[in-house]
């Protein structure tokens, strides 16, 4: 999951974003991760105050040394989930979150938390996978394990009460939250080039076999390993051929507080 993370930018994970942006913005980054996103946003709105917040303690001290190592002494991160880190409401121009509230049984809670925080015309901003949305092409038998990736993603999440299609829902939580000036558009990543493709494949078949979701899905009965281990095969069979095509849809919203 780093590693997807440490790939975000504030250019491929949110431009739908950028141009509400402004110099001086105070702005807070929900779920940050490792940082690189929150880094590269600090950019945008410097000199404005950015804080980072997520809670993992390893992951947030991984963030601070990036931050450090780029410069942006304007990037600060705070280890705490954001429903109870105690942030002071109407504080930032700006409350953001990407990919954090598929992960959430409840999604609308932590929306209303961001609205309270953004002060009044500032912005409220998400954005999130749409799994059942995905699209790729398969050729020589790949297709299969790739189907069954997905199958095993989306049973593991639905245990979780976790919404693998938030991408589609956003605009409904946003409302249910009290949001009522809501933007809602979509976006892809796209992966098609050789060390695209490469890059997507072998994080997904490490992902497959050796992260949380690899022991709920044997946890939970929805994959044994040795059927994790076909599908992860399966991830690097299809990202050596040539010519495929994976296509990762997402949901994006910008509410006006």
């Amino acid at each position: 999951m780093l590693r997807s993370h440490r790939w975000r930018t504030a250019a491929n994970s949110a431009a739908y974003l950028l141009p509400q942006l402004r110099p001086g913005m105070a702005m807070l980054d929900v779920g940050c991760g490792p940082g690189t996103l929150t880094t590269d946003l600090a950019r945008h709105v410097a000199p404005g105050p950015v804080v980072g917040v997520d809670p993992s303690e390893g992951v947030v001290a991984e963030a601070e040394r990036h931050a450090r190592d780029a410069g942006a002494s304007n990037a600060s991160f705070l280890v705490a989930d954001l429903r109870s880190a105690g942030l002071p409401p109407g504080s930032f121009d700006v409350v953001h979150a990407h990919q954090v509230l598929q992960h959430l049984r409840d999604p609308v809670g932590a929306l209303r938390v961001m609205r309270r925080l953004a002060k009044p015309g500032g912005l409220v901003a998400a954005r999130d996978s749409d799994y059942p949305a995905f699209a790729w092409t398969s050729h020589r038998g790949t297709g299969a394990s790739l189907d069954r990736w997905r199958d095993i993603y989306l049973a593991v999440t639905r245990i979780n009460g976790a919404s693998a299609d938030a991408g589609r829902h956003l605009l409904a939580w946003a409302h249910e939250a009290g949001l009522a000036d809501v933007a809602y558009s979509t976006s892809t990543w796209t992966f098609a080039t050789a060390e695209d493709r490469a890059w997507w494949a072998h994080l997904w078949a490490e992902r497959t076999t050796s992260s949380s979701f690899a022991r709920q899905a044997v946890d939970y009965g929805v994959a044994s390993p040795a059927e994790l281990d076909a599908v992860a095969r399966g991830w690097r069979e299809w990202g050596d051929l040539a010519d495929q095509v994976f296509i990762v849809v997402h949901g994006e919203i910008v509410a006006r507080v």
